[in-house]
């Protein structure tokens, strides 16, 4: 399932070899936790979601057939870090 993951991000992005993926068992389930690199983060997740959506089909229907469940997720470090024209915070 990794290997079909990958395989299809690094496909969509300009940055491939940023393309990082780890899996960790979460409610027995497999969840995968995305990460590429800030300007890829959009061509991930697609306008109104509709390519992340697809990943998640395709992932969830590659799994179903070997009767698991998969989740996928985009890690998106651009809301964990304070823009930088924002104004310093305090007095």
């Amino acid at each position: 399932m990794e290997q079909l993951i990958l395989y299809l991000v690094r496909s969509l992005v300009d940055h491939p070899d940023q393309v990082a993926l780890r899996a960790s068992e979460v409610d027995g389930a497999r969840l995968y936790e995305l990460k590429v690199s800030p300007e890829d983060v959009g061509k991930v997740i697609g306008r109104d979601g509709r390519t992340v959506g697809a990943l998640r089909t395709l992932i969830g229907a590659a799994s179903q057939k070997h009767g698991q469940k998969v989740r996928l997720e985009i890690q998106d470090d651009r809301r964990t870090q304070p823009s930088p024209a924002a104004p310093p915070e305090g007095p």
